[in-house]
């Protein structure tokens, strides 16, 4: 039987013959457990990364290519790693869902448990070991950097949907993105209860347990099924603007955190708006929405951008996604968001 590992890089060089088209630094809490696992192994045989050159991708829904200045091979090897994050960290959380744990509030009021501190350092273990000139910004810890700056910058989320973690709903997920000179490359989005995976690659399509998926076509906001983490979210004049949307919708639905992206990805959701969001909780989602065939911005419709630095703080950004073109600009107009 093949490992996650192994099927997940056959996956990630699943490569596109042309672009996809659309349908259209805190304080680490300390726990009280003797649980001290770390990688005790090494993850890490890998050929040297390939010399630098240049080849062109292209965004999915972007009509022009974008240079990344990455050859192919290099994009696998980073794959390959990118499920070793995720076969890590979803071996620590699979541990310790639905079990008794600790559970801390931040600074930001918002829940941390010893799953989301394990799974994040197990995952930052491989990337040193892996990757040692790559830069790291995870969640719970903030930056980590050989050297002041780097070209290549992973952004981890272990546990992204921790409060449906810590009540035992499998309604959450693991999310990694490898940035390029601030644009996401390469975005994971890993359920480690149900062990569905999905990988986007820049310029290839997105894939979930190794098939290709895509979004549907959805084209009248009065057809299309919403999604957000919950309507309680929204403050001041974004809940007027979520509202706008929602009246227009067939199905409003709530609750999935990154999942719902997943659903979107794959043709079951037509639409996600969230506000409030941190780099950590959607850059990952870009590259699997994009290689899908869909469109993800912020609400007035332009592109999420986060520059990656020691001195970068997780501000906090509104992100739409459609699976069709047409009901972004839709949504967009319903929006109005200045």
């Amino acid at each position: 039987m093949l490992t996650h590992s192994h099927t997940f890089a056959r996956a990630a060089k699943l490569a596109f013959q042309s672009p996809v088209t659309p349908a259209s630094t805190r304080s680490k809490p300390s726990f009280r457990t003797a649980d001290n696992h770390a990688p005790g192994r090494s993850f890490c045989h890998l050929p040297p990364l390939a010399a630098s050159s240049s080849k062109l991708y292209s965004h999915a829904g972007k009509s022009a290519a974008v240079d990344l200045g990455v050859v192919s091979g290099d994009v696998d090897r980073f794959a390959d790693v990118g499920n070793r994050l995720a076969d890590a960290s979803g071996e620590v959380i699979r541990r310790y869902f639905r079990s008794s744990f600790d559970i801390l509030d931040k600074e930001d009021s918002s829940p941390v448990t010893i799953a989301d501190q394990k799974a994040e350092e197990a995952m930052v273990s491989i990337l040193q070991e892996c990757l040692p000139a790559h830069a790291i910004f995870g969640e719970e810890n903030g930056w980590s950097c050989k050297e002041e700056s780097a070209d290549y910058v992973w952004v981890l989320d272990p546990i992204d949907g921790t409060k449906s973690f810590i009540t035992g709903k499998p309604l959450f997920g693991t999310l990694i993105a490898l940035l390029y000179k601030g644009k996401p490359i390469l975005g994971i989005i890993d359920q480690p209860v149900l062990k569905e995976r999905w990988i986007g690659i820049s310029g290839r399509r997105s894939t979930m347990n190794g098939k290709a998926v895509s979004t549907r076509a959805c084209a009248n906001l009065s057809q299309a099924y919403l999604d957000t983490t919950s309507p309680h979210l929204f403050s001041c004049d974004a809940v007027e603007a979520f509202a706008r949307v929602r009246s227009k919708v067939k199905v409003p639905l709530y609750g999935c955190y990154c999942y719902a992206y997943a659903l979107l990805a794959s043709g079951f959701v037509d639409l996600v708006v969230e506000s409030g969001l941190k780099p950590y909780d959607f850059l990952a989602l870009i590259p699997v929405i994009e290689g899908a065939g869909g469109v993800i911005s912020d609400w007035t419709g332009q592109a999420l951008l986060w520059e990656a630095s020691p001195d970068s703080q997780a501000t906090s950004f509104n992100v739409l996604a459609a699976g069709d073109e047409r009901l972004h600009r839709q949504a967009v107009d319903s929006l109005q968001w200045k």
